[in-house]
């Protein structure tokens, strides 16, 4: 983003804006804590701004500050829309391609409204005036702090805004634990503290409130744990009847894959979660060191990411899609074994 985009930006936001901020769909802690810590920043410059997540997120998030003035598209269409078609300003935050809106994509392309992007994922597509996008960054909740200094205005960051930082930055560092968290990562995280966030009060919310359902499933899906050595690899599987035998919700699976990747000597993990509702096989994959699930995903699996975490899709069975898993390893072999 460069001196003259800042300028502008600055200029917009001069004056009151109607300002809609949106997230992927199946929004993550870093989605919906970087667009209310956005939406808390905007509110406190008299700006009409409101997020509007394509679909519901995971109960583990419903604490947030201004969280319960989410609009969500599915089930409130109506509304949504009519905001998006009146809004000045269109916010994207923690993705870079409209499609990963869902049902939201065709309002979002047809708005007129001046778009901004903030992201940290590869390969952007070119449908915002102003893109910053750095797929170094930790997470787009670290990118939305940087936004604030550009802007000269780290001072309005309340505890409000610090703790839905907070907790896109830890969220999506595994708890400041992988590759992409750096010194500039922690002094962010530091001033956040210092601005009110409570990082203890904040993890506990997160990570530390398990139901019991959550738990036997957390235990199934142990059980359903596979390796395949010869190419460091492991994988988990959830059919739809396990998922409802022990009443899943919404992020009752986040983390899972994290306990295949964590196994010695394996560098490639997936987990694939039937939903029939949807007539697909969703699909998060997580590596180590250089071996890039983001291409796998792109190049297999209809879906993209990072260089360690992405996430996919597969439109045929469950079998079938574990089965295109284990075919496709042979092909990166030597990536896998040299990692």
């Amino acid at each position: 983003m460069s001196t003259q985009d800042i300028l502008e930006i600055k200029t917009l936001l001069a004056s009151p804006k109607r300002i809609a901020i949106i997230p992927h769909k199946n929004p993550d802690g870093d989605a919906i804590g970087s667009t209310l810590g956005l939406l808390n920043y905007l509110l406190k410059l008299n700006h009409n701004a409101l997020v509007i997540a394509p679909n519901d997120y995971p109960d583990f998030l419903k604490w947030l500050p201004n969280e319960n003035s989410i609009l969500k598209y599915d089930t409130q269409q109506e509304e949504c829309d009519t905001f998006i078609t009146e809004a000045d300003i269109i916010f994207t935050l923690d993705f870079n391609a409209l499609h990963r809106t869902g049902n939201m994509e065709a309002i979002l392309k047809a708005s007129e409204a001046i778009k901004i992007m903030i992201d940290h994922h590869q390969q952007p597509d070119d449908y915002a005036k102003y893109m910053f996008s750095d797929v170094t960054m930790s997470s787009t909740c670290e990118m939305v702090y940087h936004f604030f200094a550009k802007l000269d205005t780290l001072e309005s960051i309340d505890k409000d805004i610090a703790t839905c930082l907070y907790v896109g930055i830890m969220t999506d560092t595994g708890s400041f634990r992988f590759r992409s968290t750096t010194s500039t990562t922690h002094r962010i995280i530091a001033d956040l503290i210092d601005k009110g966030a409570d990082n203890t009060q904040i993890h506990n919310n997160v990570y530390d409130t398990n139901s019991y359902n959550r738990l036997q499933l957390l235990g199934c899906a142990l059980s359903n744990l596979n390796v395949i050595p010869e190419y460091r690899a492991a994988y988990i599987t959830l059919s739809q009847d396990e998922l409802q035998k022990l009443e899943y919700k919404k992020g009752d699976t986040e983390g899972f894959v994290n306990y295949a990747l964590s196994l010695d000597n394996i560098v490639l993990a997936a987990i694939f979660i039937e939903d029939k509702n949807q007539g697909i096989i969703k699909i998060s994959l997580r590596s180590k060191g250089d071996f890039s699930v983001n291409e796998l995903s792109r190049q297999h699996f209809n879906g993209g990411g990072h260089t360690n975490a992405a996430g996919g899709k597969s439109d045929t069975d469950l079998p079938s899609t574990v089965e295109k898993f284990i075919s496709i390893l042979p092909h990166y072999s030597n990536a896998l074994n040299n990692e």
